[in-house]
């Protein structure tokens, strides 16, 4: 999901961390402290728990969410500042998510801070490929 507010596009990261061996309460233990410090970042629009889109049957609707993962909002302008505040809280954990802009979604995996300062990259020229493909299909239609 990637919107524009005050002119500035706002993408959707979407992520957990990705250890099979941490159980699911040290999984909520972890996203739990990380939201609480994302809500009081600048940088984020918004963090929530990530609403589980394909809940168990007889699941309330709007109320299941994926254990220990974590949806925030971040400004195209903030994106730096947001990744390399997860560098200094994630460290070396391996992180497991997805970002959305507009209708597209990128799935990633990074295992390091290293490879989170390189994804950082990637990120960047994904989302510009993205914005500048849906103004040329804007364009095209008007």
């Amino acid at each position: 999901m990637a919107e524009t507010r005050d002119d500035e596009k706002v993408i959707q990261f979407t992520f957990g961390l990705d250890d099979p061996e941490l159980e699911d309460e040290e999984r909520l233990k972890f996203s739990k402290k990380l939201l609480r410090e994302l809500r009081d970042l600048d940088e984020v629009e918004r963090a929530d728990r990530t609403e589980d889109l394909e809940p168990e049957a007889g699941s309330k609707p709007g109320f299941a969410t994926l254990i220990g993962n974590l949806t925030a909002e971040v400004g195209l302008k903030n994106i730096k500042g947001f990744l390399g505040f997860l560098g200094d809280r994630l460290q070396d954990k391996s992180i497991k998510g997805s970002i959305a802009v507009g209708d597209n979604k990128v799935v990633f995996v990074v295992k390091s801070r290293q490879e989170l300062a390189e994804f950082e990259n990637i990120a960047l020229k994904l989302i510009a490929a993205i914005s500048l493909r849906a103004v040329f299909s804007n364009s095209a239609n008007s």
